[in-house]
């Protein structure tokens, strides 16, 4: 028999550049539904909870069928919340964290790292990464970078230009990680439990703990990525790309 896989959607409603966002209309919907709506269409997750901290979060989540578990608000990233949410919910073996900014986010990638969890019993942890499409954004800070080794596992993930090119003797791909996680549950409670490690602290990626403890983390790429809503200014753009993805997926079950 598979075992049983959770999706876990953190929301939060302080966010310092843009308080609320969860609760933003969006094409007429709050941000949040258009992600709960397309985790729905993910069939390999065996249950689906958005995780707050706010009761105005909970009770529109509510209001459109979402299950909600509340959580603490003293939580200091979206890893700790689904963590309280997964030391409770014994009978699932794998845990998807779900960023709850990025409505454009594939139902298949999520079955996809599922599935790839579910295969390998060995494989504590999971995350995904595409090429940069505009070579200019390599050098934000804001775009986390990502090198992997011949099995598609990660090195390292970096806010800087990695790897650097020394020389341009030939063609390399810089890689864009994606902030979707999936675990064993076992890995995720154990992975809240360590203290931040130095490189997680100077980075400001807390899945640098994880590499620093060891743990292998597999990357699955993609030909695209899921924008998400950082600031107001970019509620025009997402509403572009919802309007361009629509007819490409069916309803979302219930």
């Amino acid at each position: 028999m598979k075992s049983k896989a959770l999706g876990i959607i953190p929301a939060r409603w302080a966010s310092s550049r843009f308080p609320g966002k969860p609760l933003c209309l969006i094409a007429g919907k709050p941000l949040l539904r258009h992600v709960w709506e397309a985790c729905q269409r993910a069939k390999r997750l065996d249950q689906l909870i958005i995780a707050t901290d706010d009761f105005r979060i909970a009770e529109a989540a509510f209001s459109w069928g979402a299950e909600i578990a509340m959580t603490s608000a003293h939580h200091s990233s979206g890893t700790d919340r689904i963590a309280e949410v997964a030391v409770k919910t014994k009978q699932f073996a794998h845990v998807i964290n779900i960023q709850g900014d990025e409505p454009t986010v594939d139902p298949k990638l999520i079955n996809r790292l599922v599935h790839e969890l579910q295969k390998d019993r060995n494989l504590e942890m999971i995350t995904a990464a595409h090429p940069f499409s505009d070579e200019r954004e390599v050098k934000s800070p804001h775009q986390v970078k990502v090198v992997v080794n011949r099995k598609s596992e990660a090195l390292y993930f970096s806010r800087s230009v990695i790897p650097f090119a020394r020389d341009a003797s030939g063609p390399l791909r810089y890689l864009r990680h994606q902030g979707i996680y999936g675990y064993t549950r076992t890995l995720l409670l154990r992975l809240v439990g360590w203290k931040v490690s130095p490189l997680e602290k100077a980075e400001s990626l807390e899945q640098l703990r994880a590499l620093e403890n060891g743990v292998r983390i597999k990357v699955v790429m993609t030909g695209s990525g899921s924008p998400g809503v950082d600031t107001p200014g970019d509620v025009r753009m997402i509403e572009r790309l919802l309007g361009s993805a629509g007819s490409r997926f069916p309803k979302a079950r219930r």
